[in-house]
């Protein structure tokens, strides 16, 4: 099987393994302004949606391990080049929550990881719990939902609701949907290098 990741998320993935706190910082956040200029959706590139989700984060006194899952929460998208030039990005899923989990696992502590792991699932488990919250997603996110599994069984809820970070995901996902407004001014992604610094040295 090919790997998944596209050719300069594999050098990062090098550059990464060999890196201080603070080169780590700097590569990622170098990474997400080289790719980040592909669409997210009709509204916003993939990289106004990750500073704007960091930004709800940090405005809602999140601890540093939040602010960076918020920030990184859609970084398998980008190491896949999954929206580089193509139309039909929803057309499969492919497991963009587990690739960034993969890739980030060796340098975040785990209540990162399991946010970002858990963000898709999230979407569908509160779609589950509560029918009107499929009402408030934006039309991509509608779209994706059908191609993510829908509605969750009894089994698959309970499942969510054994997670040691289901809190955090939740709350992932809501920042996650609600960062997608068309030219909001948001701090530059240099604001988050304090934050994964951080969170780097807790891993």
């Amino acid at each position: 099987m090919s790997d998944p990741l596209s050719p300069r998320a594999l050098r990062l993935q090098s550059e990464l393994r060999k890196a201080s706190p603070q080169s780590f910082a700097d590569r990622l956040l170098e990474f997400l302004q080289e790719k980040g200029g592909s669409r997210y959706d009709e509204a916003v590139t993939q990289l106004e949606h990750a500073l704007q989700a960091a930004w709800l984060a940090r405005q809602a006194r999140a601890n540093a391990a939040m602010v960076v899952a918020a920030l990184l929460h859609d970084l398998g998208h980008l190491l896949m080049d999954e929206f580089e030039g193509r139309s039909d990005f929803l057309s499969n899923d492919l497991l963009h929550e587990r690739i960034a989990t993969s890739f980030l696992e060796a340098y975040m502590p785990q209540e990162v990881l399991d946010a970002i792991r858990l963000h898709v699932p999230a979407k569908r488990y509160l779609c589950s719990v509560d029918p009107s919250y499929l009402n408030h997603l934006s039309s991509a996110s509608r779209r994706s939902f059908a191609l993510q599994g829908g509605v969750m069984s009894d089994h698959e809820r309970r499942s969510m609701e054994a997670e040691p970070f289901l809190d955090s995901a939740l709350q992932l996902r809501r920042w996650d949907d609600l960062a997608k407004i068309a030219g909001k001014a948001v701090p530059a992604p240099q604001a988050y290098h304090a934050d994964l610094m951080e969170v780097r040295l807790l891993a």
